[in-house]
């Protein structure tokens, strides 16, 4: 049986448009790869979704993985940490397909710029691949706050990618980190942890075989503008600090994203075309019918809207997790009026 890389992201409807740049970029370089799309989302109405529309050469269902009490362990996370916490089981699940060979995970809002092969190549001798948020000191305050501050709280390595072998020590990093998220991947900064990316700042003192990429063409994004300077050949190629950009982690593409872009791309204006080149594939690849900011797991079943302080409140309490194993349930949603 022949091996061969597979590559998967994580998402709901709402970030359609960026997984099909994505898997547009990086088909362009690899096209004998094997998208899987995680979708943990349900199609609103109106809107058609047809894998056969897609060049993804495969869809898994977030909601459908073999994960014990399914509607009780969603109603517990939000949008990104749901969209976070499926990772790990999926990573697992891929690594070990007999076809397997290396897993790759990006992000839905990555844009692949060039060919990812030095990755694939640095599995052959190694099982985890990480890559930090940054890469060298930042000496103005505002960008250490913004930057390295900001890393200490949400981790120091970018879980935007990450990528295994197949082989043992891989594999148990996925059986590890699926079982993590299984149980604790939550935005509660306070407690230590924010999403999936906390847990992989034990990855090199728990596992064998963890390279750090410090190439400076991957994971470019506006938490590491400061340090890494983006230019365009006559021939077109993007290089960051002189290397290849291998792909760009367009994080909060709006104002958000823009501000802390333009706060520290300054007059680099080679990010601002990047940018903007973004945006236009964006629009080339959004949908039609599909409303802003949808998530079909955003309301209970009589269409009121689930508080974050609800889903807080299940998840503390094991009694109302026994009384209401389907808390998306009217009974539930009563339960809450009452009590509240």
């Amino acid at each position: 049986m022949k091996k061969k890389v597979y590559c998967y992201t994580s998402l709901t409807f709402s970030y359609l448009s960026r997984a099909r740049v994505l898997v547009w970029s990086l088909k362009r370089f690899h096209p004998d790869w094997h998208f899987v799309a995680v979708i943990t989302d349900k199609e609103p109405e109106g809107f058609d979704f047809n894998i056969e529309d897609e060049q993804f050469d495969e869809v898994i269902r977030g909601q459908e993985l073999p994960i014990e009490n399914m509607e009780s362990w969603m109603f517990k996370h939000d949008l990104v940490e749901t969209c976070t916490a499926v990772k790990g089981p999926v990573l697992d699940m891929l690594c070990q397909r007999e076809d397997a060979d290396k897993v790759v995970y990006l992000d839905p809002d990555i844009a692949v710029f060039s060919p990812l092969d030095s990755l694939i190549e640095s599995l052959d001798m190694n099982d985890i691949l990480l890559t930090p948020h940054q890469l060298s000191p930042d000496e103005d305050d505002s960008a250490i706050r913004d930057n390295e501050i900001c890393s200490l709280m949400h981790g120091i390595y970018n879980l935007g990618f990450v990528a295994v072998s197949t082989r043992d020590e891989g594999r148990r990093f996925a059986q590890w980190w699926s079982a993590r998220l299984q149980s604790f991947c939550y935005d509660d900064i306070p407690s230590g942890l924010f999403t999936d990316q906390r847990w992989c700042d034990h990855v090199p003192a728990f596992f064998e075989g963890v390279k750090i990429i410090k190439d400076p063409g991957c994971n470019l994004a506006s938490w590491n503008l400061s340090q890494r300077k983006v230019g365009i050949t006559p021939e077109g190629e993007v290089l960051v600090n002189g290397s290849p950009l291998k792909f760009y982690h367009v994080t909060k593409y709006g104002p958000v994203g823009l501000n802390m872009t333009e706060r520290y791309a300054a007059d680099n204006t080679e990010v601002y075309e990047l940018w903007g080149w973004y945006g236009r594939k964006l629009a080339e690849y959004t949908p039609p019918g599909l409303p802003d900011g949808y998530w079909g797991y955003s309301e209970f079943q009589n269409r009121e809207p689930i508080q974050k302080e609800h889903r807080e409140l299940y998840r503390q309490r094991a009694d109302l997790q026994d009384a209401f194993p389907d808390p998306y349930a009217e009974e539930f949603h009563s339960w809450l009026v009452k009590n509240s």
